[in-house]
Order: structure tokens, then sequence, then C-alpha cells
């Protein structure tokens, strides 16, 4: 299976607005094989089993459940919402989520690509997070639990891609 790498953001990106605008941002991308359609990658990565846990802690502490099929209509352009995020922006191959609480994005694209000489498809899932603004001093900063958590993150977001893509599979 092709590993999983960080990029940067593809000109065309959804996400690149949050890049450009100071936020933090990032972008994993991995090629596979055959041809995957935005809906697809989307239902597979908000259905994988690794996500399904994050439904769940969402669902008892944040009262904002979410179903495979709802996984599904979003992919499929049908819903708007999903658990604790809302559509800020699509396309036919990209969609970048907003979190409930503004601070985070979440953003996925597809896009066709040449794996070992045939036709494959190369899977981008990136995020941003939005710096809050100090009110004592007026400046733009992310805080302590982005320090702490952005290891995790880093980690966690390479074995999301990897579980949508072993969900394709």
């Amino acid at each position: 299976m092709t590993s999983i790498q960080p990029c940067p953001l593809p000109e065309e990106a959804l996400l690149r607005k949050y890049l450009e605008g100071g936020s933090f941002t990032d972008c994993y991308a991995v090629n596979v094989p055959g041809t995957v359609s935005q809906a697809a990658y989307v239902a597979a990565f908000y259905s994988s089993g690794v996500f399904k846990v994050e439904r769940r802690l969402l669902g008892w502490f944040a009262s904002r459940p979410a179903t495979d099929e709802q996984a599904h209509a979003l992919g499929a352009g049908q819903i708007d919402t999903f658990s604790a995020w809302s559509v800020e922006s699509r396309k036919a191959n990209q969609l970048l989520l907003r979190d409930f609480q503004g601070r985070t994005r979440s953003w996925l694209m597809s896009s066709p690509a040449d794996v070992n000489g045939a036709p494959g498809t190369r899977l981008y899932f990136g995020s941003a997070v939005v710096p809050v603004i100090d009110r004592r001093t007026g400046e733009a900063r992310m805080g302590f639990a982005f320090r702490v958590l952005l290891g995790f993150h880093k980690i966690y977001s390479r074995v999301l891609l990897r579980a949508a893509v072993s969900r394709l599979a």
C-alpha cells in the first residue's frame, strides 16, 4: 500500500484561504489505484472504524451523533451537516467542513493520479486550526491545547486517511 505523506496544499484547495489567512494548516496525501469518486472517499472517511470512535465520542460528549448513512449522504451532497461539522464549501472534488465552534476545518479532496503507470486517485486530507484573538493583547494565538495536541493530531490525521483507504479497498 502506498504511504501517506505530508504535502503542500494544492493551489485549488478550498483549505488554502486558511493557510493564507494565518491559520495552522496541514495536508496529507496518498495515491490509490483505480478511480475513487469524491462521494465514495467522503463516505469511506467518515464511516471508517477509526472515525466511528470519534463520532461516538461526539455523540456522547457534544450531543452530536452521526451515522454511516449520514456519512454517505454527506459524500453525495444530500446533507450539509454531519455530527459536529457543517459544510463551509463544496466542489465536485472537494469538501470543506467547519466545526460547530468555528475553530477547526476539515478538508477532503480527490483528484486523478498516475499510480505505477495506471489510472489512480490522489486522496488528500487536511485540517485548519483558526487562531483565537487574545483579549488582553489583541494578538492572534493558537493556545496551549493546540501546542500540546499537535503531535497527536499529525499521527491521527494519517491514521484517519489510512482508515479511509482501507475502507475503499
